[in-house]
C-alpha cells in the first residue's frame, strides 16, 4: 500500500487488474471494484481485482475528500499512458463501500461515490487505454491525490 503525504497533499495509489468484458461506455461514471467477473452490463467498469475500495482508502485522505469542494486529482496510469482526471469532493461523501470506487461526472452521492463534477466518465478514457484494459493480465493503477 502507498500512501504518501506531504504538507498539503495526501496521495493513495490502487491497483487493479483489466478484463476482457471491459466496455468503457458510460457517459457519466468510472468505477474499479475489487470484484474479480464483470459483465457486459458493467459498461462503467475499467477495472477488477482492485486493492482497494472506498472503505479501504486512509482516515486522512478520507477527511480531505470530504471537505466541500476539495480538488482531487487522478492518475489512471495503464502503462505506457497516464490519464489525468480532476473532481471535486463533498461532505456528503460517505467512502464506506467494501467493494467500488466510483468517479462521477454529476452530484449524485452513494457509499461507492469517491467524487462529484469528475472530468472524466469512462467513456471519455481514450480508445487506446481501453484496448489495453481489455485485457485480463494487464495491471492499472488508479492514483489519488487531494489537497
Amino acid at each position: 500500500m502507498l500512501v504518501s503525504v506531504t504538507s498539503h497533499l495526501i496521495t493513495e495509489e490502487i491497483k487493479f487488474f483489466g478484463h476482457k468484458n471491459v466496455l468503457s461506455l458510460h457517459p457519466r461514471t468510472l468505477e474499479i471494484t475489487k470484484d474479480q467477473r464483470l459483465t457486459s452490463n458493467g459498461d462503467c467498469i475499467i477495472g477488477v481485482k482492485a486493492t482497494k475500495a472506498c472503505s479501504d482508502i486512509c482516515a486522512d485522505l478520507k477527511q480531505k475528500i470530504r471537505t466541500n469542494n476539495s480538488h482531487i486529482e487522478f492518475e489512471l496510469i495503464v502503462e505506457p499512458f497516464t490519464l489525468r482526471i480532476s473532481g471535486l469532493g463533498s461532505s456528503e461523501l460517505i467512502l464506506n463501500h467494501s467493494h467500488d470506487i466510483v468517479l462521477r461526472k454529476s452530484t449524485f452521492v452513494c457509499s461507492r461515490t469517491i467524487c462529484l463534477n469528475s472530468s472524466t466518465a469512462a467513456v471519455d478514457i481514450p480508445r487506446q487505454i481501453i484496448e489495453l484494459l481489455k485485457d485480463p493480465e494487464k495491471k492499472g493503477t488508479l492514483r489519488i491525490t487531494a489537497e
